[in-house]
């Protein structure tokens, strides 16, 4: 027997409550876990609260992220001990999740702990991490290089956009970030590497086809009118990297930075990233994040605490990472 929490369906209500399961009740996959920890994303709160349309059956046990260690296997490439970390893949949607002391997995879906970093801080950087990680090396992938120009960085406040600014700082780039926050999150900002911030408000105006040429490179966590507001604003052969729709799933600009400047506009995808470039995103991670991104506001709960925090973070009042420790 183990402990979870369950979310379940009654008068279209979700109902949460914490449950002892049997082993028998998981669902299918090759790899057994004992989970050592998770943690309480944006998402994770829309579906504990019910307040988005997140969960795809009932009952589940949410948690879209987690690490621990290998149970029991039947796939030669995972043993009895081994440590792993899980983010993606519909878990905790439509598949048993995290925030349970066992779960159990599809082996495809795993990557092994990087040695470079520990569960805890797995979890402290999750699926927003690595989305980040993904994010920059798209823009080197495209030869965005940091003498190239200034880097600018949207949502820059939210998980995403933080890690995106820390790391972009880490490899020498000179960050721009934007937000709606300036007055809390601007200082915290430049203490992650920003060398300018600017309020979200002077992207407010509808996107021209093509505007002042301003930056070598952008990550953009936002969509609709920001993202093509920026894409008027890159320098000829620079790239955006998009992975966000907080405003919008809508783009309304025109194929002018495309074929007038061979702008690049890079999708990305980290839920069903495949193995290779998920383990290397976690690899460099580990490299590129000092130790003061794992001293920053980080708040470690037990189960009994996720309801609590699951509506705090809807509302916005959650500072830092949630970390659930099974």
């Amino acid at each position: 027997m183990f402990k979870a929490l369950v979310l379940n369906q009654e008068d279209k209500k979700t109902i949460v409550s914490i449950e002892q399961l049997d082993e028998s009740q998981l669902p299918e996959g090759e790899v057994l876990i004992d989970v050592d920890y998770s943690s309480l994303n944006y998402k994770d709160g829309l579906a504990i609260t019910g307040k988005g349309r997140i969960v795809r059956q009932f009952p589940m046990v949410p948690g879209i992220d987690l690490t621990g260690t290998v149970a029991e296997s039947a796939d030669a490439r995972y043993h009895v001990g081994d440590k792993v970390v899980l983010t993606g893949w519909g878990v905790g949607e439509g598949h048993w999740g995290g925030m349970a002391e066992k779960a159990r997995l599809k082996a495809d879906w795993l990557v092994p702990l990087p040695s470079n970093l520990n569960g805890k801080q797995t979890m402290m950087i999750g699926t927003a991490g690595i989305t980040a990680m993904l994010c920059v090396q798209a823009l080197v992938d495209a030869g965005v290089k940091p003498e190239s120009g200034e880097v600018l960085v949207t949502g820059a406040s939210g998980g995403v956009g933080s890690v995106a600014v820390t790391l972009l700082s880490q490899l020498g780039y000179n960050v721009v970030a934007v937000t709606g926050r300036i007055a809390e999150n601007g200082e915290l900002l430049k203490s992650l590497g920003a060398t300018r911030v600017i309020e979200r408000s002077e992207f407010a105006e509808p996107a021209r086809p093509l505007d002042k040429q301003l930056w070598a490179g952008a990550i953009d966590t936002v969509g609709s009118n920001m993202l093509a507001r920026v894409l008027s604003q890159v320098d000829y052969d620079g790239a955006v990297a998009a992975c966000g729709l907080a405003g919008g799933f809508d783009l309304p600009t025109t194929v002018m930075p495309f074929i007038l400047r061979n702008v690049k506009l890079l999708g990305i995808d980290s839920v069903m990233c495949p193995f290779e470039k998920r383990q290397h995103a976690w690899q460099r991670l580990g490299e590129l994040l000092p130790t003061s991104y794992f001293e920053q506001a980080c708040r470690e709960v037990s189960l009994e605490e996720i309801a609590e925090c699951a509506e705090a973070i809807t509302n916005g009042q959650i500072t830092g990472r949630v970390v659930i420790k099974l």
